[in-house]
């Protein structure tokens, strides 16, 4: 009976997480009637599966990973992710120097590029340079190293952060797991360096996103907004949000996927 109780409690706690957002442990065991030292232990257990992701005095939702363990990618030929990854993708000449983030969405911008001449790209993500290495005109590709992380299937850390800062770049095309419209880009990794890295080592920063991750509340900034310069989304981003993006001195690029 305790185990069924400890299976549903969990099961609880992630649907409760997934609905509400960033949750403290206080009012999770005040929710599930039991103490802070079992909800912590419970949290623990469904960060390591992957359920949900373990934040200091709570967790947070766990956004879905678009890259599956074995490396193929799942869930970036949606009509959405494959329009803003081609408009992203229209972005980039020839003889340019980018970065290109991990991500779903960012993943699809390699799909539609046209493949430019005397191409530098920097990217923390194997699948990305995987499909840059096949292309006719060969690109320059450069890896972050780092330390690799089996969520986001890329490279992250200090290492990873250190690579970039080493270089000058154009453009950095960036992802987010979620945005807000009042902060910026945010995360549920605390880990936000290279993000940050990336952004200051390029120009002109990018950032690549549907407009759903509005819904996703991550707890963590990765980018204000005024260290970007180009939003590059679908059209379900409402006029006040986009008005309040250009306050920010963000561009916004919608794209659509009947190319409308």
């Amino acid at each position: 009976m305790a185990k069924r109780n400890t299976q549903a409690r969990r099961q609880g706690i992630v649907e409760h997480v997934n609905q509400h957002g960033l949750t403290a442990v206080e009012a999770l065991a005040q929710l599930f009637e039991t103490s802070s030292v079992t909800i912590r232990k419970d949290l623990s257990v469904l960060d390591s599966e992957g359920q949900i992701v373990r934040q200091h005095g709570g967790a947070a939702p766990y956004p879905a990973v678009s890259i599956i363990s074995k490396g193929t990618q799942q869930d970036t030929h949606s009509p959405i992710k494959a329009a803003i990854g081609k408009l992203a993708a229209s972005l980039i000449g020839d003889n340019q120097k980018v970065i290109i983030d991990s991500g779903s969405t960012t993943a699809t911008m390699v799909e539609h590029l046209n493949q430019p001449k005397n191409l530098v790209v920097m990217t923390n993500a194997l699948s990305v340079a995987n499909q840059l290495v096949a292309f006719k005109n060969e690109p320059t590709v450069l890896m972050t190293g780092g330390t690799w992380d089996p969520r986001s299937q890329s490279f992250q850390g200090k290492m990873a952060g250190t690579m970039v800062q080493a270089y000058n770049f154009d453009l950095a095309f960036v992802g987010a797991a979620g945005l807000d419209i009042a902060r910026g880009t945010t995360t549920y990794n605390e880990m936000t360096q290279l993000s940050q890295a990336m952004a200051n080592a390029a120009s002109k920063v990018i950032v690549v996103a549907e407009s759903a991750k509005l819904r996703n509340k991550m707890p963590n900034v990765e980018l204000a907004w005024q260290q970007v310069a180009v939003l590059v989304t679908d059209t379900g981003l409402s006029e006040e949000a986009e008005k309040q993006l250009s306050e920010y001195g963000v561009t916004v690029l919608t794209a659509s996927p009947n190319g409308e």
